[in-house]
């Protein structure tokens, strides 16, 4: 029978969140509904993730979960990166999953679902250079921040990471395709754009570098707000640097992953920085824009690392002071060089240098948003907080700010930041600044 109802789970990066809608929309253009909150679906797509270390084990283990009581089960869809790394490996270890798509493959799930009901069981893991954008529906309803992938792979190589796997070659969207995108997503309710890909600075198409398509976005009647993750530190241009000079939309607010403060570790992570490179990158952004909220992404423990290696690291937290940055211990992916290294570290000796590197940017977090008391600045109000009458906004350094309002998601307000905590801030209303 086919499905009339679905229930999409989305895991990991932000860009599955984005590639989670864009698959609701394909089925909803086949008239089947999101099911709602409690209710069983008929289908369910479980958008996996592959960058930690028994990801595939976790897919198999939601996929289980999914047994109702009765026996019975939805139609089930394993998508996105372990998806493409398992492949038809997957039904063989599940019977359960009815269909493997990869993350480049899910503009083909309706016909896919299609094949289900007939008595298939397709598995699609091809990885075609952006062929599934033409296939997909207009945007019918944006959320006041809204994704929109522009880049898609990595040629990058680092020797932790499986996204060249997983992704495929690095590939950009083209530069008419981005501006349509985008003026759909405004005129269907989004205020912000956040740019998407796994390497989105290093778009680039006939000729154009991201600087000129974020000059280009800038001019949209009805956005407000610019912003793009993630990024790497070799494509950091002096032109999207000076972008973020002069470009009053582009929020001032950069991620901008160094994994480590140690050279020996970064060339053994094929990283293509070194530290001295990276932190003259920080100088060249804050000298353009000063009040620039820099973000980071920290692998600690990656096979070989030493206690100096570790300290360099926290040297590097310390110079740059983060306002943010996610950090991890180094997690083995079957297929990368760097899970075959000798000298890997034991779990507790990452447990400690993770926690002490976590302490460490959050004494830097708090010290960022500390020196934002007082401050009058302008949110974007996204969601409902916990009490009555709160709402949350993002802030243009991508803090929350929790505000007393009677203001609705997809407005801007003014405020007064009051009050600061290692992760939020309060403020106080001063006036509706856009309906």
């Amino acid at each position: 029978m086919t499905p009339k109802t679905f229930k999409i789970k989305s895991f990991g990066c932000q860009m599955n969140v984005y590639d989670g809608e864009r698959m609701a929309e394909l089925l909803g253009g086949r008239g089947m509904s999101a099911a709602r909150d409690g209710e069983d679906a008929d289908l369910v797509v479980l958008n996996t993730c592959h960058i930690r270390e028994k990801a595939a084990e976790k897919a198999y283990s939601d996929v289980g979960r999914l047994r109702r009581e009765d026996g019975s089960k939805p139609l089930i869809a394993l998508a996105g990166c372990v998806a493409q790394a398992e492949g038809a490996e997957a039904q063989r270890r599940s019977p359960m999953i009815d269909i493997v798509v990869g993350p480049q493959a899910y503009h083909r799930l309706p016909e896919m679902v299609d094949q289900v009901v007939h008595g298939a069981r397709p598995v699609d893991t091809d990885l075609p250079p952006l062929s599934k954008f033409d296939a997909f529906p207009q945007r019918r309803r944006a959320n006041p921040s809204a994704f929109l992938t522009v880049q898609e792979g990595c040629d990058k190589f680092c020797t932790y990471c499986v996204v060249p796997y997983t992704r495929g070659a690095e590939v950009s969207r083209p530069f008419d395709d981005i501006v349509a995108e985008a003026h759909q997503l405004v005129d269907t309710g989004a205020r912000e754009i956040v740019l998407l890909g796994q390497n989105v600075n290093a778009w680039a198409h006939d000729g154009r570098g991201l600087a000129e398509l974020i000059r280009t976005l800038a001019k949209a009647d009805g956005l407000e707000r610019i912003r793009y993750t993630t990024s790497h530190p070799v494509n950091m241009s002096d032109e999207l640097i000076a972008a973020h000079a002069e470009v009053e939309k582009l929020m001032p607010y950069l991620h901008l992953p160094v994994q480590s403060g140690s050279n020996r570790v970064l060339k053994a992570m094929n990283r293509s920085h070194t530290a001295e490179t990276y932190l003259a990158t920080i100088e060249k952004m804050r000298a353009a824009r000063p009040d620039i909220a820099i973000s980071g992404d920290f692998i600690v423990g990656f096979p070989g690392e030493t206690e100096a290696d570790f300290d360099a690291t926290l040297q590097i937290v310390d110079a740059v002071r983060y306002a943010s940055a996610y950090s991890f211990k180094y997690s083995a992916r079957p297929g990368t060089p760097a899970a075959t290294m000798e000298d890997q570290i034991p779990r507790e000796i990452m447990d400690d240098r993770l926690q002490r590197l976590q302490a460490r940017i959050s004494q830097h977090s708090l010290a960022f948003n500390q020196s934002k008391v007082g401050t009058d600045t302008r949110i974007l109000i996204e969601r409902k907080g916990r009490h009555a009458g709160q709402m949350i906004g993002k802030s243009p350094w991508l803090q929350s700010v929790h505000v007393d309002t009677e203001a609705e998601a997809g407005e801007l307000m003014d405020v007064t930041l009051l009050a600061a905590g290692p992760n939020s801030l309060t403020g106080a209303a001063l006036w509706k600044a856009a309906a």
